[in-house]
């Protein structure tokens, strides 16, 4: 169990974007968060009060998060300082990332020392099994996007939200860190080896009442060259009876890929369909979550009435406007 409530520690992210872990929580479980720590050229700003690890302690924070997600999920040298320093200081440590707290022999002797625990989210804690594709009873409904770090686990949420608010049957599925963090649960996805990913998702979406809703929180993108595995892990073990397509209408080429594009929506929905159908033929297409976070009121509000002209679907930013169109469209399948 970690302990709440928390420190987010942003390090020196060079852009918001590389602190989503922080700004999921922050923005989903605000009640957890007491403060941020940032360290000198940080680039992103949850627009909470900037602590020091005393002030923090006062103040009554449990944890200290490490809320950013770097490309290879590596443990800067330059945050050693503060994660043993938070240690001497009475913090736990919960990270989501690939190289792991306990792998580091430094923080595990401190922690030792100390008596303080280390939270390694993404260490699959189940021996899952290899996919079989039988048929689930329940509904699934998974979040694609055209890129990575593009609002899917955002989508879900939201979802997920709407649902239990018009009393729906309704279960979030995290398969990432910063879901697990904000849930408590789920499983590190990016962390289970390949030959199990998929079964790892069946495992995680198991049969359930007819008219339950498995809300799975999406990963990577079908066109991101990094990342795509993931992505297919969850169309297939997740046996989607419905997609939602996630766009952000800004980005210039792929997150971390400059050499790439970004696909159209159309042949997200083509691709993702083709795939989705062959662990579930009746799965299809019920709408476009747009992160419209870039743009004005009325530019989001012409944006989003321009694609569901030209798509034909629902389109919504659910963070910025609710999902209740989403859910609508769901209620139909």
């Amino acid at each position: 169990m970690i302990e709440t409530p928390y420190l987010l520690f942003l390090g020196d992210a060079p852009d918001p974007l590389a602190a989503k872990v922080a700004q999921g929580i922050k923005d989903w479980r605000p009640e957890n968060c007491v403060g941020q720590l940032r360290l000198e050229g940080c680039q992103a700003d949850m627009g909470l009060t900037d602590m020091t690890l005393e002030e923090a302690r006062a103040a009554g924070a449990k944890t200290l998060v490490i809320g950013v997600a770097n490309r290879g999920g590596v443990i800067s040298q330059a945050w050693k300082e503060v994660l043993l320093a938070a240690l001497d200081a009475g913090f736990d440590i919960a990270s989501g990332l690939h190289n792991l707290l306990h792998d580091e022999a430094d923080l595990a002797a401190r922690a030792e020392e100390r008596g303080r625990a280390l939270h390694d989210v993404r260490v699959p804690e189940v021996q899952y099994p290899i996919a079989d594709g039988k048929k689930r009873q329940g509904k699934r409904v998974l979040a694609v996007g055209t890129d990575c770090s593009i609002g899917k686990m955002y989508t879900a949420l939201a979802l997920d939200a709407e649902m239990k608010k018009q009393g729906m049957k309704s279960s979030f599925r995290a398969t990432g860190q910063t879901g697990i963090l904000i849930t408590g649960e789920g499983v590190p996805l990016d962390a289970v080896v390949a030959d199990f990913m998929a079964g790892a998702v069946e495992w995680l979406t198991p049969d359930n009442d007819p008219d339950h809703w498995d809300v799975i929180e999406g990963q990577g993108s079908l066109y991101h060259v990094s990342y795509s595995g993931v992505t297919m892990a969850l169309i297939h073990g997740g046996q989607p009876d419905a997609l939602i397509l996630c766009h952000e209408p800004t980005r210039t080429h792929m997150r971390g890929l400059p050499d790439y594009s970004l696909p159209s929506l159309e042949e997200l929905r083509e691709l993702s369909l083709t795939l989705a159908r062959v662990a579930n033929p009746a799965c299809q297409v019920v709408g476009i979550s747009v992160n419209t976070k870039a743009l004005s009121d009325e530019e989001a509000d012409s944006y989003l009435a321009g694609l569901e002209e030209r798509l034909g679907l629902p389109a919504v930013d659910p963070y910025r406007h609710g999902a209740g169109k989403l859910v609508a469209a769901l209620a139909k399948v």
